[in-house]
């Protein structure tokens, strides 16, 4: 069987790559792509079997335009991966960590450094992508820091001044698995959704009702705005079992019946 095709925000090196290594093993052939949409997109035209982005970090929070695309396209969910994020400060060789003024990252990766950056005193510039950020270091030969893993210090051959400067240690990011298709009951699943809910005292309460009376375990629930409708919001849900089984389907019909817009994700299978 041909080793699939994944595409993957960010360069070579980025933690997303990293994600689609852990989920489809050693022989996945990866493409980098310069943004979001353009993993979407990839998907969609079929230009890459599946894609990879990620959608919350345990720190912070949700990856807004991951759900955001979810919603507009149609791409399922067809797995996640938790990734335990690392982050390095690197720099070209040569460079002392006292003579950086200096740091480039991606805006979440310099948000979770954020404390040991101060005690540096270091200027922070967000890049596009961590890997990128690292690449950019070679490219330019910056004397200069960047925040990456040590997978991208490996690739692009700089030096590691120091390993773990995330100020908390329990950092990980869930990422998402992209595919054009539902992906099969395994018996240990998660179902993410997302509903909007009529303008009725209760709504909402009825709605997650229909989970609760069936002994459905609710694992997330956040609201994001819905676009262009002040004040109105849709909610994104995931929780435990499979679209196929007989209580989630139950659900899920109860919900589309007590909702105004409802949007089955992905069904898939868990990574805890």
């Amino acid at each position: 069987m041909a080793a699939p095709t994944v595409s993957f925000q960010g360069e070579p090196g980025a933690y997303s790559e990293e994600a689609a290594t852990m989920f489809f093993g050693p022989n996945v052939i990866t493409k980098p792509c310069r943004t979001f949409n353009a993993v979407f997109q990839s998907v969609e035209e079929k230009s890459v079997d599946y894609g990879v982005v990620p959608a919350e970090n345990s720190l912070e929070g949700s990856i807004n335009q991951t759900y955001d695309l979810l919603l507009e396209t149609s791409l399922k969910i067809r797995g996640e991966v938790k990734v335990r994020v690392r982050h390095c400060l690197l720099a070209i060789h040569g460079t002392k960590i006292e003579e950086l003024k200096v740091v480039y990252s991606h805006p979440q990766a310099l948000a979770q450094c954020a404390g040991y950056l101060r005690k540096l005193g270091l200027e922070t510039v967000p890049a596009y992508d961590t890997a990128g950020s690292a690449k950019m270091l070679v490219e330019k030969q910056l004397k200069a820091g960047a925040i990456a893993s040590e997978r991208a210090a490996g690739i692009y051959g700089l030096t590691i001044l120091k390993n773990g400067i995330e100020d908390f240690p329990e950092n990980f990011t869930r990422f998402f698995v992209l595919g054009r298709n539902y992906a099969s009951p395994t018996g240990k699943d998660r179902t993410s959704i997302v509903f909007a809910t009529t303008h009725t005292p209760g709504s909402l309460h009825s709605a997650l009702g229909e989970l609760a009376s069936r002994q459905i375990n609710l694992t997330k629930i956040e609201s994001r705005p819905i676009r262009g409708t002040p004040w109105e919001y849709n909610f994104f849900v995931d929780f435990e079992g499979h679209q196929d089984d007989s209580k989630v389907a139950e659900a899920i019909g109860g919900l589309r019946n007590s909702t105004a817009m409802l949007k089955i994700l992905g069904s898939y299978p868990r990574a805890d």
